[in-house]
């Protein structure tokens, strides 16, 4: 006789031997103002990216001209170039650390980010983290697609000639804002077909912008007779008293670059095909590719400065100044893949999942691609690259103190109050154990309000150099704004966690 294993009650999850969980088919109702296609576990079946998918993803979202100008971004604040890579390299690995800790949940259960949130937040709680990611990621992705935008118009009017002298509109050339709009429903079209899509695109897109860069080198390397003397340079603040009170608010500053994707990494994860994939795939891509590609923009920087006589930082600037018709369309390619990998996968999946669970009957994944296309227009991102100082001290480590809070609580309550285990079930039901009071969680809100205001309360600017008062927002809490995503997540962590333990303790007890 055969033993024979009960089915499952209706509705319960149902977890497979590698502990990947998932819903059976009519566990939710489908009229619940909280769910819609896009926010529902991915099933098992579908999740199969492998640990190549992780590594591509990050190799293509790493290789873009935002990331190969913070070496420069640095190096012009005082830092030599082994400084400034260095700096790169350490944020990297720290930041690696929070994404594989929220990443878990993807694989586990199949869940986006905001879905991750309502159980730490609430069901309608969860907007409040999920709509500030999503403002920053609509930002990121108006500055990427500026970037990008010039960046076409930059290499076409080098072959086309006139470009820039063409009739001009709002400050800029017509031709400008051609490429910058054209640029734009390009990327759309490319989200618009789905996270398949997005998961070939960069499967390809990763080893061409490595060859990309690859080539640069080769070919200034070979203008310069060598990499020339930026690497001889000696930092101008040495590593003594002048040297840290730079490097730290630096480091925020890249951390925060990433920090981002540390909250919405579940919307990739969740097509995992197991931990493992996600684990080794994110371990091998982020650190290493940023570390590499900051290199590659120094030695290519340091090798034009032996061509031109003068550093040139920006990869677009530099290619342009070739004659060879074939080198400059093979840039232009390069620029286009490079930008549009990064920008689809970091700075619009995660605002659309985050909208659509704002209302998700009215707003799906696809619809709030959309709006973030729009939004990231109306939101002028010229203004925040204008400077290093502030790019990387107002912009970045602002961003990075708020999302560093809302880190903070995520590892807490997935980690530390729940151990990792979720009612899959209640995520998505009103009045469920996620529901605190009326789909809100004081003690997350209270944990996100103290969090954020260490972290960013005391952002101060130098005098004419950003937004903020010389003395901080909060004076007496200026010197903790240097290190805005630490102070920002590990206070958050350790205020949820001594707000909640307790009590469910007493309930277990």
């Amino acid at each position: 006789m055969t033993a024979t294993v009960p089915p499952p009650s209706p509705g319960e999850p149902i977890a497979d031997p590698q502990g990947r969980v998932e819903l059976p088919p009519g566990a939710l109702p489908s009229d619940s103002r909280f769910v819609n296609d896009d926010l529902l576990p991915v099933p098992v079946a579908r999740r199969r990216w492998t640990t190549y998918n992780f590594a591509a993803l990050w190799v293509g979202m790493a290789h873009n001209i935002p990331s190969w100008l913070l070496a420069s971004g640095l190096v012009t604040l005082g830092m030599d170039w082994k400084q400034a890579v260095f700096t790169i390299a350490l944020a990297n690995l720290i930041v690696l650390f929070p994404m594989l800790l929220t990443g878990h949940a993807g694989p586990k259960y199949g869940i986006p980010f905001p879905v991750l949130a309502r159980a730490s937040f609430g069901l309608r709680g969860a907007n409040l983290p999920a709509l500030i990611r999503a403002a920053v990621a609509c930002a990121w992705f108006g500055i990427q697609t500026w970037i990008g935008g010039q960046g076409i118009f930059v290499l076409l009017g080098k072959i086309f000639g006139g470009w820039a002298e063409a009739s001009e509109i709002g400050g800029q050339p017509w031709t400008l804002w051609l490429c910058f709009v054209l640029f734009w429903a390009l990327e759309l079209a490319i989200i618009y077909r789905g996270m398949d899509t997005l998961r070939r695109f960069e499967n390809w897109a990763a080893p061409f912008v490595i060859v990309g860069a690859l080539v640069l080198l080769v070919w200034i390397g070979v203008k310069a007779g060598g990499l020339g003397p930026l690497l001889d340079q000696p930092s101008k603040l040495g590593w003594g008293a002048d040297f840290w009170p730079v490097f730290f608010p630096s480091l925020m500053g890249m951390i925060a670059f990433w920090s981002t994707l540390s909250l919405n990494i579940p919307d990739f994860t969740r097509f995992g095909a197991g931990q493992r994939a996600q684990i080794w795939g994110q371990s091998l891509g982020l650190p290493t590719t940023m570390t590499l590609f900051a290199l590659l923009s120094v030695f290519v920087t340091s090798g034009s400065q032996a061509v031109y006589g003068a550093a040139v930082w920006d990869p677009v600037e530099l290619a342009a100044k070739t004659d060879n018709v074939f080198g400059l369309l093979f840039a232009l390619v390069t620029v286009l893949v490079a930008t549009i990998s990064v920008n689809i996968a970091a700075n619009v999946v995660s605002p659309a999942y985050d909208l659509a669970n704002l209302v998700p009957k009215l707003i799906n994944f696809r619809t709030g691609a959309l709006i973030t296309g729009v939004v990231g227009v109306l939101c002028m991102p010229w203004k925040l690259t204008s400077t290093p100082e502030l790019y990387i001290f107002t912009w970045l480590g602002l961003v990075g103190g708020l999302l560093g809070t809302v880190a903070g609580i995520l590892i807490a309550d997935y980690w530390i109050v729940r151990r990792t285990v979720l009612d899959l079930g209640d995520l998505y039901r009103p009045g469920g154990r996620y529901w605190y009071a009326n789909g809100w969680n004081p003690r997350a809100v209270l944990a996100f309000a103290v969090g954020g205001v260490l972290a960013v309360g005391g952002s101060h600017s130098a005098p004419g150099k950003g937004p903020f008062p010389e003395d901080g927002l909060i004076p007496f809490l200026k010197p903790l704004a240097d290190y805005g995503w630490a102070v920002g997540l590990a206070a958050s962590l350790v205020l949820y966690v001594a707000l909640t333990l307790p009590g469910r303790r007493s309930v277990a007890a």
